[in-house]
């Protein structure tokens, strides 16, 4: 089977011309035109390597790979059209790993595709984490409860997801509040109870007794336990 490679560009030629070549050299082509339909993709696909634009219609490469990197360790080469230090540390800061300014060499881009996959310790990408009927979907930002989606903040979503990565495991108070607000905030518990609180009442509204999936150890910390 040939390797995987996801193509993210707006400009139709230039997706062409990836085509074509990465095709001559073996690789599947897997194709996206803006960053909506390339997180899609990626998840569908499970390409082995993507190949990101900069200048995308609904948003930029570098929100795409911040979206990305959230759950995926795919490796990324990131195509600019502006030769800038600065554009280039902030692609690599956010997980890209290698760069390349258009317009590139076929020959050049081979090779840099041949170092990221031979240096790739890619897992499966694994974008939806679950417990129970309570799920949260990484590439869209969106956590449901038996199907009934769950409007959270962003900080309310960043608290469902650490207990979700860490399941029946009990997570400390200390932990949490690093995790989400920083070192500085370990002591303010208060504000656990206040979002935990807010995220219980909006799991009650999507079915009721469902906050109850959410367990305090007064005291200690959070962990999710399971209900019928």
């Amino acid at each position: 089977m040939n390797t995987k490679i996801l193509v993210v560009d707006d400009e139709t030629s230039i997706r062409k011309f990836l085509k074509v070549s990465l095709e001559a050299n073996q690789f599947e082509v897997v194709e996206a035109q803006n960053g909506h339909e390339a997180l899609q993709k990626l998840i569908e696909s499970k390409p082995s390597l993507v190949i990101l634009d900069h200048g995308l219609p609904d948003m930029n490469g570098i929100e795409v790979l911040k979206k990305l990197r959230e759950w995926s360790t795919v490796p990324v080469i990131f195509l600019t059209v502006r030769d800038s230090d600065e554009e280039k540390v902030e692609a690599l800061d956010n997980g890209a790993d290698d760069y390349l300014t258009k317009p590139f060499s076929l020959p050049e881009l081979m090779a840099r595709i041949r170092v990221a996959i031979r240096h790739s310790k890619t897992e499966e990408t694994q974008p939806v984490l679950a417990f129970g009927k309570l799920s949260l979907n990484q590439a869209t930002h969106k956590s449901t409860y038996a199907d009934v989606e769950l409007k959270l903040t962003s900080t309310e979503y960043d608290l469902i997801k650490l207990l979700l990565r860490s399941g029946e495991k009990l997570v400390p108070h200390r932990m949490i509040l690093k995790e989400i607000w920083g070192p500085h905030s370990v002591e303010h518990n208060h504000y656990l109870r206040v979002y935990f609180g807010q995220i219980r009442k909006k799991l009650d509204s999507a079915v009721p007794g469902a906050g109850e999936i959410i367990e305090n150890e007064s005291g200690v910390g959070y962990r999710l336990k399971p209900i019928a």
